[in-house]
């Protein structure tokens, strides 16, 4: 999970930042030299310094992840099929049963409902199944000695890293996230930790990575910080009218409910709208799409990472967590998206017939792309090497 900035953002603050990787890598040492002084003044000891940066190596594969530019946006049919499919919500359901206590002592601490603090969970890292596996320290270290610009925003969260190890709270060697430093059952970034982690089991350390019970608990208390208001919805779907202004919508576009339904909004089965306080609307596919009516507790969820398509992803999964139906309206698509386990049926027909597209793992990147795309030729199809229904369909049939 990112600071308020937003994990979303931070490829963005890398290509802004005017990467060096030439000279920044023959310059790496002596760049680390500077931040041990910049550590030792904000309460980090030689020796913890020492002992964290003696195997790092300036990381080629971060400025690469860092420069890269996604060459396929994913609709937000497909995200929402591939985040909030069956397989999570059994996941959920079954570690909600595992933790039950420690998601209740969270509920009950920082009044946030379990099934909101275990959506966040199963969206951030499956459960606990993906924690990521780039080694913080050298991850960061290499951004911080590599970036111009966003030189101080690496380095902070860089000595916020060996300052948790400083601590002792977590061991070295198990902080490994994502490239730009998220970390955890739930993805904090090391200086949003520093601000709002807590300890949940009470062994006195602040163990996002092993302990679920910490980990649920600094979720918790970020949407507690973000303005979480217990009892009330985050929202639900809804029916917008016929003619309906599209430019009305927005989550920031807040009225009262009744003003909503003065325009002809309803609840997705033609009920009148409930609730008390100020609500907007989002359309994520347009006026053709499923719209939701949102509260403040939606954006408590957004400022997790700040992209209403993630927000929307946790929302609705809370909600199949409670045994409630998940989006009921239909997507504007006509080749209808896959959950994970239709993704790896179509990797493992792919490598079937010849093609590498890796591990059958649900997740889609280039080579199953390209190989889609070289289906979708076959078949007289745009190439757009998107894993939809009709190619999945195309691959049964033979």
């Amino acid at each position: 999970m990112p600071t308020p900035a937003t994990r979303a953002s931070l490829i963005g603050l890398a290509l802004a930042s005017g990467l060096l990787a030439g000279p920044a890598r023959a310059d790496f040492q002596s760049c680390l030299a500077g931040i041990q002084a910049q550590a030792a003044g904000a309460g980090v000891s030689a020796q913890t310094f020492r002992a964290a940066t003696a195997n790092i190596a300036y990381d080629d594969k971060v400025i690469e992840l860092s420069q890269a530019q996604p060459e396929f946006k994913t609709p937000i049919w497909d995200y929402m099929s591939a985040l909030v499919d069956e397989e999570r919500v059994e996941d959920g359901r079954a570690a909600m049963r595992q933790h039950a206590q420690a998601l209740a002592n969270a509920e009950a601490r920082y009044g946030v409902d379990r099934h909101t603090i275990a959506a966040v969970w199963g969206v951030e890292s499956n459960f606990g199944k993906n924690l990521g596996k780039m080694p913080l320290v050298q991850s960061l270290a290499t951004l911080a000695c590599s970036s111009n610009r966003r030189r101080d925003f690496f380095r902070s969260e860089l000595i916020a890293t060996l300052k948790i190890i400083e601590r002792g709270d977590i061991e070295a060697s198990r902080l490994t996230g994502s490239w730009a430093g998220a970390f955890g059952q739930t993805q904090f970034m090391p200086t949003t930790y520093q601000r709002l982690a807590v300890d949940g089991d009470g062994d006195g350390r602040r163990d996002v990575v092993d302990s679920v019970a910490d980990a649920v608990a600094s979720t918790a208390n970020f949407l507690r910080v973000a303005k979480w208001s217990n009892g009330q919805p985050w929202g639900y779907e809804v029916r917008l009218p016929r003619g309906f202004n599209v430019a009305a919508a927005g989550r920031k576009n807040k009225h009262a409910v009744g003003h909503w339904a003065s325009l002809g909004v309803t609840r997705v089965d033609g009920k009148a709208l409930t609730g008390d306080g100020p609500a907007g609307i989002i359309a994520p596919a347009g006026i053709n799409g499923p719209a939701f009516l949102v509260t403040k507790n939606f954006d408590a969820i957004y400022s997790y990472n700040a992209a209403e398509s993630y927000g929307l992803a946790i929302a609705v999964l809370s909600d199949r967590l409670r045994g409630r139906p998940g989006v009921q309206a239909d997507w504007p698509t006509d080749d209808p998206p896959l959950s994970r386990a239709e993704r790896r049926d179509l990797q493992t027909r792919l490598t079937a017939r010849g093609y590498d597209v890796g591990e059958p793992d649900g997740k889609v990147g280039s080579k199953t792309r390209e190989a889609i795309k070289e289906i979708e030729r076959q078949l007289g199809m745009p190439a757009t090497g998107r894993p939809g229904g009709k190619v999945l369909e195309a691959l049964r049939r033979g």
